[in-house]
C-alpha cells in the first residue's frame, strides 16, 4: 500500500485474503444544485447485489457525518466516528481501501475523515469500481461477517479548517485557498448556500479536472502541472474547499499526489461560508 494514497485494482485483489484487509464499499452520487432535495444518495442496493469480494458498505450521507450539523456533511464528532469504525472492522493495525462509483470522489471523502482520526494506513482504490468491473475482477453478493475494531478516534486538526482560521488567513500570501466547485458555482450563477460567488482569492480548479479519462486520479507530474497553472506554491499552506467537504477531500488527495505536504479541508465548505453573512464572498 502507498501509504494515505492509492492502491491498483492489481495491488487489491492480490490482497484480498488478508486479514488485516478492510475493504470499504461508500458507493454513491450527489444530485445537481438546481435538482429539487434531496440531493445525496448512498447505492446499499447495488452493494447488495454485486461488490468486491469482503467489501463492507459505508453510507457516505449518514454514518461518517454529523447528524445533528444542518449543513450536511461534515465529519461526525469523534464518539460517534470510533464508533462508526469499529462496528465496521477498524483496529490500530487495520488496512484500509475504499472504492466508490462516482471518480473517487467519496472514497476520498473516508480516506479524508480516516486521517483526521488518526488512522493513517488508508487508501482509495484508483479507478474504483468501474475499474473493477471493467477489467473482469471478482465480485459478489455475499455480505461479510466482520468483528467489530478497536478504533481509536483522536483527532488531527492540522488536517482540518474551521471558517474562522479561513477567514483569518484571508490577508496571508502563505496560505491559498482552492475552491473545487463547479465553475458556475464558482462564478456564482449557482449555490447550494444562500448566497452566491467564492471565497475572496480563491483559486478554482473543479473536482472534474483532477479525474483522468478512465475515472481514476490523474498522474502526479499532470497534477504538479495543473496546479502550477493555477499559481499553486507547494511550500505553502494549501486549504479545499467545496460545497459541504466532499469533494474538498477529493482536491487535498490530489494535491497529495502532486507532492503537496500541508494540505487541510475547510470541512464546513461553502455550505459554511456561504449561509454567513459576516463573511465576504465574491461574485
Amino acid at each position: 500500500m502507498q501509504d494515505n494514497l492509492l492502491v491498483t485494482t492489481d495491488w487489491l485483489q492480490r490482497r484480498l485474503d488478508d486479514p488485516d484487509l478492510r475493504v470499504v464499499d461508500i458507493r454513491g452520487h450527489v444530485m445537481p444544485a438546481s435538482e429539487t432535495p434531496p440531493h445525496y444518495f448512498n447505492h446499499r442496493d447495488d452493494w447488495l447485489e454485486a461488490h468486491v469480494p469482503g467489501a463492507v458498505f459505508v453510507d457516505w450521507v449518514h454514518e461518517i457525518t454529523d447528524p445533528g450539523d444542518p449543513r450536511h456533511a461534515p465529519v461526525a464528532p469523534p464518539a460517534r466516528y470510533q464508533a462508526f469504525a469499529r462496528r465496521i472492522g477498524i483496529s490500530e493495525n487495520t488496512r484500509v481501501v475504499a472504492y466508490d462509483d462516482a471518480d473517487g470522489m467519496f472514497a476520498a471523502r473516508l480516506w479524508w475523515t480516516l486521517l483526521y482520526y488518526g488512522h493513517r494506513q488508508v487508501a482509495v482504490l484508483d479507478g474504483g469500481w468501474q475499474r473493477w468491473v471493467a477489467e473482469g475482477r471478482p465480485v459478489t453478493a455475499e455480505v461479510p461477517a466482520v468483528a467489530s475494531g478497536n478504533f481509536v478516534a483522536r483527532p488531527n486538526e492540522d488536517l482540518r479548517r474551521s471558517g474562522a482560521q479561513v477567514l483569518a488567513g484571508l490577508e496571508s500570501a502563505e496560505r491559498l485557498l482552492v475552491d473545487v466547485r463547479s465553475p458556475s458555482e464558482y462564478d456564482g450563477q449557482s449555490s447550494r448556500a444562500r448566497r452566491f460567488g467564492h471565497i475572496p482569492g480563491a483559486r478554482n480548479i473543479p473536482r472534474p479536472a483532477l479525474v483522468a479519462d478512465d475515472g481514476g486520479l490523474r498522474p502526479a507530474e499532470e497534477l504538479r502541472a495543473l496546479f502550477a497553472q493555477h499559481g499553486l506554491d507547494d511550500e505553502a499552506e494549501v486549504v479545499t474547499y467545496c460545497n459541504a467537504g466532499v469533494s474538498a477531500s477529493y482536491g487535498m488527495l490530489a494535491l497529495r499526489l502532486a507532492g503537496f505536504s500541508d494540505v487541510a479541508v475547510y470541512d464546513g465548505s461553502w455550505k459554511d461560508w456561504g449561509n454567513d453573512d459576516s463573511k465576504p464572498v465574491v461574485t
